[in-house]
């Protein structure tokens, strides 16, 4: 051990490390020493995972150079995010100790990388959804986050949080959606929790009817002959349209149904010849209007399968045309 500790002076000497230099000197100084003696790693972020559980016993102003300091040792990879569970220690929360010290380490993390570097990271040890615990449980929301680190100077991570918030709340619903379904719930039901839903977690239709979409989907164990997975689909798809039509009131919403229709019959082979069956019964039961049904023919498609459906499509498409041009002729003529 002292042989161990000699080295470790020596190479300080060595790179005129000495204790009197600059407060930014220091990352590079444990950079360089934990590069060089990997077995001190893990006893160094242990250490610092002690030293934020006591941060009330440092003054203002040296806690800000140590979240400073902390921040930079996150960016150059010397800690794992994993220190900052120190953090949600519940005396540092309630005095609004963890918050402050948090402004500065992100400041500093994010001015050494970037937004997503600080999300990988986060990430890496699941601590990308529980930012929030940095405040009292009574101020654990969206809101207060957004407000406080915003005003901080920290837009970038407000905005990173409400994206995680979103893509939880879309996860949960879905989640929550599927088992309400599997249970046999009334749609009645169904959609009035889903809209609840989207009025809280600010979901927009589009987006809904995309999770309703995968939700009806995923209920069923689909046959794997092509022959009769088309006639399975239109019977479970003619049950649920009441269910989906009530997430269609916008035309943004019906052609983002329609592009997931797409996808799905191109992503699942047996569904190929399906796609225009499955439109034509949406059609009929007042899931889908013409006029997102012939801007999807257009020009509003993707890629997936596109000359297969579009060709499937044709003569639907041609009976459309035709309806709504006799339609305007009777209006015309009613004139």
């Amino acid at each position: 051990m002292l042989l161990e500790q000699n080295l470790i002076t020596a190479d300080m000497q060595k790179h005129s490390l000495t204790f009197w230099w600059p407060a930014e000197c220091w990352p590079q100084v444990f950079n360089k020493l934990i590069r060089r003696y990997k077995y001190l790693e893990k006893g160094f972020e242990d250490e610092v995972k002690k030293l934020l559980l006591f941060l009330k016993g440092f003054s203002e102003s040296e806690r800000n150079k140590l979240a400073m300091l902390t921040g930079v040792l996150l960016a150059n990879g010397t800690l794992n995010a994993s220190i900052l569970n120190s953090l949600y220690n519940e005396n540092l929360v309630k005095e609004g100790v963890s918050a402050a010290f948090a402004v500065k380490l992100f400041k500093s993390w994010i001015n050494e990388k970037d937004i997503n570097a600080v999300a990988a990271s986060l990430r890496k040890v699941s601590m990308d959804n529980r930012l929030m615990e940095l405040f009292p449980a009574n101020k654990q929301s969206v809101e207060h986050f957004t407000k406080y680190f915003t005003e901080a100077g920290l837009k970038e991570l407000s905005e990173y949080v409400r994206n995680q918030q979103t893509i939880g709340a879309r996860k949960e619903l879905q989640k929550e959606l599927q088992e309400q379904m599997s249970r046999g719930d009334p749609f009645k039901d169904i959609i009035l929790y889903v809209k609840e839903e989207m009025k809280k977690n600010n979901i927009p239709e589009p987006v809904v009817i995309g999770i309703v979409w995968s939700s009806v989907m995923s209920t069923v164990e689909w046959n794997k002959k092509e022959e009769l997975v088309a006639e399975q689909a239109i019977k479970h798809l003619k049950q649920y349209s009441p269910l989906l039509a009530a997430f269609t009131t916008q035309g943004q919403s019906e052609l983002t149904l329609l592009l997931k229709i797409q996808e799905y019959c191109y992503d699942n082979i047996h569904f190929m010849k399906a796609f225009q069956k499955i439109v034509v019964l949406f059609y009929k039961a007042e899931v889908l209007s013409e006029e997102p049904i012939l801007k999807w023919y257009k020009d509003a498609h993707v890629a997936k399968g596109k000359s297969v459906f579009l060709e499937q499509m044709k003569k639907f498409v041609e009976w459309l045309k035709n309806a709504e041009e006799e339609s305007e002729s009777e209006a015309e003529e009613g004139d």
